[in-house]
């Protein structure tokens, strides 16, 4: 029905169905936060009713609201969380998100600020707070945080100097993803420690910047911060130490296909190859392993054990294989190479039956009511089936290594065939040649010649 709004209005008309379409998102996160108490609240009987411990009752119902709404277990969780001080302890804040007076954000803002209250105080900040929402929805995002900050120390100054020192031992260092074969690293720290920290950057980088070095100044703090950290005596000197996964075309001639960094994504073809050779160049160390996939498919061939863990070897061959944890919407790093079939059920220790999943999700699994099933996937693609407690089915497919060939290319001639079964090589963590390492032994060189 959204769809199909009128076009034809002026533009009054248009500012007013978007301030419409605003209260009816915060509304529609008002019903998601019920339906999401309700679900929390049903599952635990039904964990109490099968015998769970009263404390690990609960788990899994974050991954069920993540896998709804297609998002991240983590992200899930995160939903659950202020569902639940939506619902029970801030009527007043649930209220105004239901009538479209504040969006969910701003919602958060009041839940996150009043998380350290106990439950009477948290009552009484959302009356103060919420209670008035005239005076509330004329705030803005800044003014709104200052006075629930300010509402809050002064319900219970304890309990937020307490906070302030618990966030100190939350602090960490983080990597994710940026554009263009960027990365950002990012350390939560004390606000002395992180303040004293840019400041010696920022301090070096001045005093460079004044001798004539030529390189900007954010350049002169990003590469200052990677030679302290490493000990290198300049940042692009790094040892390599990356998985980098590549096609031996694309590695060793001009192959357009581009290259996978483990944790990062996909990485052009060029930008691999210049990275390697650079390091080649200044005698760093390079380490190349080597696995093998099929043609058509771009999927690894698999690995066995007969013990219960995965071995070093396989283990690298699942993390390669899944890339992220398996989780539909998840992408979390892997931690687990987890069982599809159970060990006590008779489930084996190989490729086939095992998936890669971050420690959250492989806990969420132990949940009563979680299957996994290995399904016939997509260009023999591995694929697992995951139902919940409540019967929905979520489909995770191993993203191929390389992309499979056009459906309509025509079949090589007979004389550029492999001479032995059709295995074509995937390069896989840099350096010279280590056939200690290699997880396919046979065949290797036949293979690599034909590709």
């Amino acid at each position: 029905m959204l769809a199909e709004m009128a076009p034809d209005v002026d533009d009054a008309e248009r500012v007013d169905q978007i301030r419409v379409l605003e209260e009816l998102k915060a509304a529609a996160a008002a019903a998601q936060a019920r339906a999401s108490v309700d679900l929390d609240v049903s599952q635990r009987h039904a964990q109490a009713a099968a015998g769970v411990p009263a404390a690990r009752r609960g788990i899994g119902v974050g991954a069920q609201v993540a896998l709804a709404r297609r998002e991240s277990p983590h992200t899930g969780g995160r939903h659950l969380g202020l569902a639940k001080a939506l619902v029970l302890e801030m009527p007043h804040t649930h209220a105004a998100l239901t009538s479209g007076a504040i969006s969910e954000w701003r919602a958060t803002l009041l839940v996150r600020e009043s998380a350290c209250l106990t439950r009477a105080d948290r009552a009484t900040f959302d009356e103060q707070m919420a209670g008035d929402v005239a005076t509330l929805t004329a705030l803005g995002d800044r003014h709104l945080v200052a006075q629930a900050k300010k509402l809050a120390y002064a319900l219970d100054p304890a309990q937020v100097v307490a906070r302030a020192r618990r966030a100190e031992t939350e602090r960490t260092v983080t990597v994710r993803p940026a554009p263009d074969t960027m990365t950002y690293l990012t350390a939560l720290l004390p606000v002395a420690q992180g303040v004293a920290a840019y400041a010696a950057l920022t301090r070096d980088a001045d005093t460079r910047r004044s001798q004539g070095e030529s390189r900007t100044r954010g350049q002169v703090m990003a590469d200052t911060l990677v030679e302290r950290l490493t000990g290198q005596a300049a940042a692009e000197k790094v040892p390599l130490e990356v998985g980098l996964i590549m096609t031996g075309p694309s590695l060793l001639a001009d192959d357009d296909e581009p290259a996978h960094v483990p944790g990062y994504g996909p990485v052009p073809a060029g930008w691999a190859r210049d990275l390697v050779r650079g390091r080649l160049d200044d005698d760093a160390g390079v380490w190349v392993r080597r696995l093998f996939h099929a043609p058509g498919a771009g999927e690894l061939t698999q690995l066995d054990s007969r013990a219960r863990l995965a071995p070093a070897g396989l283990a690298r061959f699942v993390t390669a294989r899944d890339r992220t944890c398996r989780t539909p919407w998840c992408d979390a790093p892997i931690r687990h190479q987890d069982h599809i079939t159970p060990w006590a059920d008779g489930g084996a220790t190989t490729a086939d039956n095992l998936q890669g999943l971050c420690e959250a999700c492989n806990h969420s699994k132990q949940a009563p009511g979680w299957q996994s099933e290995r399904r016939a996937g997509p260009d023999r693609r591995h694929t697992v089936a995951t139902r919940t407690p409540t019967g929905h089915e979520y489909l995770s497919h191993a993203p191929p290594l390389v992309d499979p060939p056009p459906a309509a290319a025509a079949a090589p001639p007979p004389s550029s065939a492999p001479p032995t079964a059709p295995l074509r090589p995937i390069e896989v963590y840099p350096a010279v040649v280590n056939c200690a390492e290699t997880l396919v032994e046979t065949r290797f060189a036949a293979a690599l010649a034909a590709a």
